[in-house]
């Protein structure tokens, strides 16, 4: 209202003012105060003489600390709100805002662009032409826009995953200011050097000259950012810097896989410093799975870093041809190979007179297998070998005296016998250089260092293909690294030695990133991932000189999502910044990512300097109206406090109060107490910022920790005696059966709430279905669906297999259990067919069966053949269904009394029943305890070898 930033929510009840004037005639008079007489004789009473009193006057200070108070009591019902005055106002001339949108605007970015469009709207308001820049939109021109054009080109912009480079929009401002030399420019700046602030405010002052003002507006928090990632032999170490202590000071780095499943957290703390270091210390399986790394709370593109197959540590064993390794060790091949491969590598060397070492090496299951000078490989190791290269396997062999006296085919090229020597008194030839790595060649890109010299190598005989096959040559042309794909896996030779006898390359750095990208190029190993990806290694080794499609890219929150419609495609080990043609985020093939992240291990964040440049800098203020009424309350609260002291003193009352109370000093603390609880500010609470504390875990019950340290099976207990009793009886049976006739001994089964019972600590859960009991509450509810989403499972029985027909309305127990399965996420089932691995786990058997034979067993659906279990919910990945549901009663066919007798009769018929209902329990719990074991046929040749058929 007049232009005030003083506003009120409901102004009518201002109109109360009116009333202060008759409230001050009923405010200046004060009762007298009672007199205290003793109850005297009657006598006395009679005699005494009435007396008119008046009553005294208001104190002129506390009639106006009432109607004071009075006031204030109407303000705050009105709804006063304080609308805090809009930046970058007070110009003459047109307004220009010049708004950075990199990554690092993403802090309070809904701050930033509500300044920058309040700005253009009081513009606006003062006849003032405006207009936004945003400096990812480079050299465009300028253009004026109303309030609401500008409002909803920053509703539809997001900040930018890279820093633009802010010269680019320098030539576009010049040509404003040159139009509009009283014109007025207001930067709203992410307050970092990079993107060349510096130069651009210079740029900025000269342009402006002295006529046009220059405001910078900055927020009052800084990001930090991960630059780098390195998958150490102990753990995966995240490197943090930040520009200033403005900045987050400590918190947590949470590790994703390409699901988005969390799968760690590493705590950090900056400290005093700008460098921090987080470590995710986890198996190394489980590190190789990571493909995002990001600081919690923080919602910028800098906080996120992207690991690709370059970052994965795989498991490499190293075989030497040479007997006398351990007779100079710091000279042998092996020697420099584990030096190189320990940094970003788990080296295994096979141990010395443990048989053949290629076979030893294939047993510990590795991704890469590098032979140093190993000529002739035994014919079952070299059968063993073919199958590890054919599976998806990488070979990486170095030449040496045996693999030029040797004839192998497991080379990717034909070879020369003898090799070749370049200097020394028998040559004319003097030692070589490397030549220049090809784009096409995986190592294009690396720097090669002058003094690396080869003086003898291995010669590839000529023929068709040669030069496709070459990764790295020497200046003469003739091949230093040759490789050729074999079945699914890949072959790589280096044509000289790994140890300093034929060349100096293992001393330098280039030895190190060979290895590196030479190992990176293993898809996934044989060690029991899928090896249908260990095509994409052999693809792009064939396909080097392509680019890599966008996938999945990064926006300026560091969110991924699909790529924009300005990336452009990824060269082949590009080492260039990220930028609007190529956004940070993942390139290529679901099966080979290649990762571009926001920022490299050699970038830094830094403050912009901005000293002596005339510039007037500020920070964002907080643009949305406070609310005025809780401070009102409060300041209404104190007055009246204060008024009723006063009173009290006044009358008196205070002092006798005092003298009664002088023992009891409680009462003035609390009124002292109460007064300085009044004067405090009201703190607000925001959803958006506010953190919640963790809460405290509770520690667990004995029971549970009895349940940890031993297998059992459990029961629901539902409240009726006799359906309880029947189900412990009858999972001890099942339990004892399980100790007498396998390896597992379970303990004593326990009955369980859902409600209340922690679930994690059991296998399989038995739960009888009785129709008519209440329905267990949400909390109950949400822990089943965590259980079986975690890897649990719950046996349903409905037990009604006599009264369920298919085809007619479903019994009262199958319909209370489909309400219970209303907030379950249950996949999808089907009845167990006679080839499920249930069927097989332990015992050989046709079907299900318990107390009842006619009903049907219903178990999580099996993927098509030849199709992939993707999207299934629960634990379809390990084919261990989290549901299992049946109408037989197989509690009651378990159950047996103390004396080991049965006790229930059997209906169905069928010979030995009650012993074929105890084998599917059996087979059940076996089931839910061993998952897909059975049904994995990669063992199968070796069962049937160890059986000798």
């Amino acid at each position: 209202m007049l232009g005030l930033p003083l506003a009120f929510t409901a102004p009518l009840v201002l109109g109360a003012l009116v009333l202060l004037p008759a409230l001050y005639y009923l405010l200046r008079l004060t009762p007298p105060r009672p007199r205290q007489i003793s109850f005297p004789p009657l006598k006395l009473i009679l005699d005494l003489q009435p007396k008119e009193e008046t009553p005294a006057r208001t104190p002129w200070w506390l009639l106006a600390l009432r109607l004071l108070l009075a006031a204030i009591i109407i303000l705050a019902m009105a709804g006063p709100v304080w609308n805090p005055s809009p930046q970058g106002e007070g110009g003459r001339g047109p307004l220009l805002v010049i708004m950075d949108d990199g990554w690092p605007a993403a802090v309070q970015w809904e701050r930033r662009t509500a300044a920058a469009s309040e700005a253009v709207t009081t513009a606006a308001r003062q006849g003032r032409a405006s207009a936004l820049v945003l400096i990812s939109d480079g050299g465009r021109d300028i253009t004026q826009a109303d309030p609401q054009t500008t409002a909803e080109r920053l509703r539809a912009r997001k900040p930018a995953p890279f820093i633009p480079d802010r010269l680019a929009a320098l030539a576009p401002v010049r040509a404003w200011l040159a139009r509009n030399r009283d014109g007025q420019i207001l930067w709203i700046s992410d307050a970092l050097e990079q993107g060349n602030a510096r130069k651009f405010a210079e740029g900025l002052r000269e342009a402006a000259g002295a006529n046009a003002s220059i405001q910078m507006l900055s927020a009052d928090k800084t990001p930090a950012a991960i630059f780098a990632a390195d998958n150490a032999p102990g753990a995966l170490e995240a490197m943090l810097r930040r520009p200033d202590a403005r900045a987050t000071t400590n918190g947590r780095l949470r590790a994703y896989d390409l699901k988005g499943l969390m799968l760690g957290e590493a705590p950090f703390n900056f400290g005093a410093t700008l460098e921090t270091k987080a470590r995710f210390e986890m198996p190394i399986e489980l590190r190789n799975e990571i493909a995002r790394i990001e600081i919690d709370g923080e919602k910028t593109a800098g906080a996120v870093s992207l690991l690709d197959s370059r970052w994965k540590r795989r498991r490499v064993a190293i075989v030497s041809g040479a007997t006398v390794d351990t007779a100079q060790p710091l000279l042998a091949a092996t020697y420099f190979l584990t030096r190189a491969l320990t940094p970003f590598a788990d080296v295994r060397e096979p141990r010395a007179g443990g048989g053949d070492p290629v076979l030893a090496v294939l047993e510990d299951k590795p991704s890469v297998i590098v032979f140093a000078d190993v000529g002739v490989v035994p014919r079952g190791a070299r059968d063993r070998l073919a199958e590890f290269i054919d599976d998806g396997g990488l070979l990486i062999r170095f030449a040496g005296t045996r693999v030029a006296a040797a004839a192998d085919d497991l080379t990717p090229v034909k070879l020369r016998r003898g090799g070749r020597v370049l200097g020394g008194a028998l040559s004319w030839e003097k030692p070589r250089q490397i030549a220049p790595f090809d784009q096409a060649s995986p190592f294009h890109g690396l720097t090669i260092p002058k003094e690396v010299m080869i003086n003898r190598q291995v010669l590839a005989e000529p023929e068709a293909g040669l030069a496709a096959k070459t990764w790295a040559a020497l200046d003469d042309g003739t091949p230093l690294v040759t490789a050729e794909k074999r079945g699914k896996g890949m072959i790589v030779l280096v044509h000289v030695t790994a140890d300093t006898t034929w060349s100096n390359l293992p001393l330098s750095g280039l030895f190190v990133d060979i290895l590196r990208r030479s190992i990176a190029l293993a898809g996934e190993s044989a060690e029991g991932e899928a090896s249908g990806t260990t095509n994409a290694a052999a693809d792009r080794q064939q396909q080097r000189a392509a680019t890599l499609a966008p996938a999945r890219t990064l926006d300026g929150f560091g969110q991924l999502g699909a790529p924009p419609v300005t990336a452009k495609p990824l060269p082949v080990n590009y080492t260039g910044q990220p930028g609007a043609d190529h956004p940070p985020g993942f390139y290529g093939p679901p099966d080979g990512f290649a990762a571009l992240n926001t920022l490299g291990p050699k970038d830094m964040i830094t403050l912009a300097d901005m000293q002596g440049l005339n510039i007037a800098a500020g920070q964002l203020q907080p643009s949305e109206p406070i609310d005025m009424r809780p401070w009102m309350i409060s300041l209404a609260l104190l007055l009246f406090l204060i008024d009723a002291i006063a009173t009290l003193f006044i009358s008196g009352g205070l002092r006798g109060l005092l003298r009664r109370r002088a023992a009891r000093p409680a009462g003035a603390a609390a009124i002292v107490l109460a007064a300085l609880v009044a004067m405090q500010a009201p703190q607000y609470v925001r959803a958006q910022t506010a953190k919640p504390q963790p809460a405290q875990q509770a520690q667990p019950s004995q029971r549970d920790i009895d349940a940890a340290l031993s297998t059992r099976l459990a029961y629901i207990v539902t409240g009726d005696a006799r359906v309880d009793e029947t189900s412990r009886r009858g999972l001890m049976a099942v339990s004892a059966a399980l100790g007498a006739r396998t390896a597992l001994t379970p303990a004593e089964p326990a009955g369980i709430d859902p409600a209340r019972d922690d679930l994690t600590f059991y296998p399989l859960i038995y739960w009888p279905i009785i129709a008519g009991k209440p329905m267990p509450p949400p909390q109950a509810i949400a822990r089943i669906a965590a259980f079986m989403r975690d890897g649990g499972t719950i046996l349903f029985d409905t037990r009604d297999a006599l009264t369920n027909r298919p085809g007619e309305a479903p019994t009262p127990e199958t319909a209370w259990l489909r309400q219970l399965l209303r907030g379950v996420d249950v996949p999808e089932l089907e009845p167990v067919p006679r080839d499920h691995v249930v069927t097989k786990t332990f015992y050989l058997l046709d079907n299900i069966v318990g107390r009842y034979t006619t009903g049907q067993t219903w178990i999580e659906a099996l993927p098509p053949p030849g199709k992939e279990d993707t999207g299934r919910p629960a634990r379809a990945g390990d084919s261990v269904s989290p549901i299992i549901i049946t109408s037989n009663d197989l509690a009651a066919a378990w159950a047996v009394d103390a004396n080991g007798g049965a006790m229930f009769p059997l209906q169905g018929g069928m010979p030995r029943q009650r012993e074929f209902a105890l084998r599917g329990g059996i087979n059940i719990v076996m089931y839910t305890l061993t998952g897909n074991y059975k049904s994995d046929q990669v063992h199968a040749r070796d069962i049937i070898e160890r059986l000798g058929l």
